[in-house]
């Protein structure tokens, strides 16, 4: 009759098994889930911050980090221009938008002339 006890040995030992089965499959299914994409659907996507810039007293935009630099290369953009980025509730010049910031110190200067 001990075979048929919850608490018997056999038991709690088939209970813990099965407990770590489920646990190695939910793991598994949520990877699954995680790492799926489905086209149309409004999956969590890591796409860079996109931007926006008054240039001349104009809004140009939306801008990546890769148009910004080529921007700032050009003097088109510098650290008293005015950016703004989703989430932002006004418009902030970029010396207060440590990112950009960064990038305009990180531009180097133009190439000596001979």
């Amino acid at each position: 009759m001990e075979g048929n006890n919850f608490y018997s040995i056999d038991r709690l030992i088939e209970f813990g098994m099965s407990m770590a089965v489920a646990q190695q499959m939910i793991q598994s299914m949520n990877q699954t889930i995680t790492n799926m994409h489905v086209p149309g659907a409004m999956n969590k996507m890591e796409t860079e911050p996109i931007y926006y810039a008054v240039v001349e007293g104009d809004r140009i935009g939306p801008l990546n980090s890769s148009e910004i630099l080529k921007l700032i290369e050009s003097k088109t953009i510098d650290k008293q221009t005015y950016m703004w980025k989703p989430g932002l509730t006004n418009w902030l010049l970029v010396e207060q938008l440590p990112e950009i910031l960064k990038l305009v110190a990180l531009t180097p200067p133009p190439l000596p002339k001979k």
